[in-house]
């Protein structure tokens, strides 16, 4: 993908990092530490319906998108069965005594209730809508949907602040929710050509039956990686209580200023190496993304290791150890962005019954790890657990894609993996002692790529060079 693309598709992302720096501080002054824990186990139910209620066909839209020749076909065939079958669980949901507000919430309301179901049912759609954008490399729209909504939410914190609307968990939904509602609409009518044509296509059940059987193993892999990435929210509610929920959300929320990284790479990196497979080109250069995204996460665990001290300059202080949580928290989107360059050869042999294992096996893992560690250590045992749970989820990912397709140099890969996830976890536990220990820790460890990466950073700068000549 050109240059210009990949700036397309970041744009939004990290545009909407650099809002959400604004609003997450807010938030925190504003609303209770409870309720931020509430809305974190809104988050885990729409990552939850997303990932069963798709089917896996989301995934198979994008395998199968450059070789579809009637693709607003594809996509119909792709979200209508399990659109359909959200809406029936919806309602059966909303209409069964309040048991979603009940049991998310611990609060007894129909509105909160009705207003979860909204949410995820835009969330649903507004991830569909998206993989049009994004196979279709059209960088600029899907940044604008990315961007404009954070912009909506702000504001209305802002006005809540303004006015001192009242500090409700109510209200936190309704501003998240509107900007939940905005991301679908703007998807919507980006795409509103290629789902139109889509309505209008009969269902050939031929391709259906094709796309099932590539997806339904990924509902079960599917299900297990919603428990590798939400166990450790559940069981602080079950274990421990919506602050250290609350606290926990808050160091994830810091974090996913690295999922900027995750989600423009995940979004540039799936359609470029099937549209790879589908010529038979260009595969040889796997190992080598491999090692400049491997470059990347390390040097993004050392600045947080340094530099992680800042978030309690603009946070209350009842969340000082988020400077410790976060660099943990770091595992999921650096790891997992990690492991998508080397799980490569399961989605083009469609062997996708390994990425299911790969994810129950790390999913076991991660509920161990937490049912043992959060009654002790709250919400840095939970960031522990997950953090090495996905370290083991890149050492999985990677071997059995090893197996099924090619073997790709790994040494460097593990070696530095190992380090990093070791100074997450000393950091997490003991940070707060050991603290000049660990600036010397990352400070090395952050030199080293000047020896291991030569090559890569001599690459990189040259291709800057060239860029910055041809358009002076």
């Amino acid at each position: 993908m050109e240059a210009k693309k990949i700036a397309a598709f970041a744009l939004g992302p990290i545009a909407g990092a650099a809002l959400g720096f604004i609003t997450l501080p807010i938030i925190t002054w504003f609303f209770s530490q409870e309720d931020i824990g509430r809305l974190a186990m809104l988050n885990v139910v729409i990552s939850f319906s997303i990932l069963l209620f798709s089917l896996g066909l989301d995934q198979a839209y994008v395998r199968e998108f450059h070789g579809a020749k009637n693709k607003p076909a594809l996509f119909k065939i792709a979200i209508l069965p399990g659109l359909l079958l959200l809406i029936t669980a919806l309602l059966l949901l909303v209409s069964s005594n309040n048991v979603i507000s009940r049991w998310l919430f611990e609060v007894d309301s129909l509105l909160l209730s009705f207003l979860v179901a909204v949410a995820i049912l835009s969330a649903f759609l507004s991830r569909f809508l998206s993989l049009i954008l994004r196979m279709n490399e059209r960088g600029l729209a899907y940044s604008m949907s990315q961007f404009l909504p954070k912009l909506l939410l702000i504001s209305i914190v802002g006005g809540y602040v303004t006015f001192s609307v009242t500090k409700s968990i109510t209200n936190l939904l309704l501003a998240n929710l509107s900007a939940s509602l905005f991301v679908c609409i703007i998807f919507s009518w980006n795409t509103r050509k290629e789902w139109l044509l889509g309505v209008k296509e009969k269902v050939d059940y031929a391709d259906l039956k094709r796309l099932l059987k590539f997806g339904m193993p990924l509902i079960l892999g599917g299900l297990a990686f919603w428990g590798l990435t939400a166990t450790d929210k559940i069981l602080l509610k079950e274990l421990s209580d919506f602050k250290q929920l609350g606290l926990y959300s808050v160091a994830v929320s810091f974090a996913a200023a690295a999922a900027i990284f995750q989600n423009v790479f995940s979004t540039i990196w799936a359609p470029t190496v099937y549209k790879w497979a589908a010529a038979g080109e260009n595969l040889d250069k796997v190992h080598s993304v491999n090692r400049y995204v491997l470059l990347v996460v390390i040097v993004l665990f050392c600045i947080a290791g340094l530099f992680s001290w800042v978030v309690t300059l603009i946070l209350p202080d009842n969340y000082d150890s988020v400077q410790w949580i976060l660099l943990p928290c770091l595992g999921f989107p650096l790891l997992y962005t990690l492991s998508e360059t080397t799980v490569i050869g399961i989605g083009i042999t469609r062997r996708s019954g390994f990425a299911m294992l790969a994810a129950a096996l790390a999913f076991l893992v991660n509920l161990s790890g937490n049912w043992w560690l959060i009654p002790i250590w709250g919400a840095a045992g939970a960031a522990v657990s997950t953090c090495v749970s996905f370290w083991l989820f890149l050492i999985l990912r990677t071997e059995f894609s090893i197996y099924v397709w090619r073997s790709i140099p790994r040494l460097c890969l593990y070696s530095y993996s190992s380090l990093l996830v070791f100074g997450a976890v000393f950091s997490s536990f003991y940070g707060h002692i050991y603290h000049q220990y660990l600036m010397f820790f990352w400070i090395s460890l952050l030199l080293s790529v000047f020896i291991f990466f030569k090559k890569e950073i001599v690459n990189t700068k040259v291709w800057i060079d060239r860029k910055v000549y041809r358009n002076k």
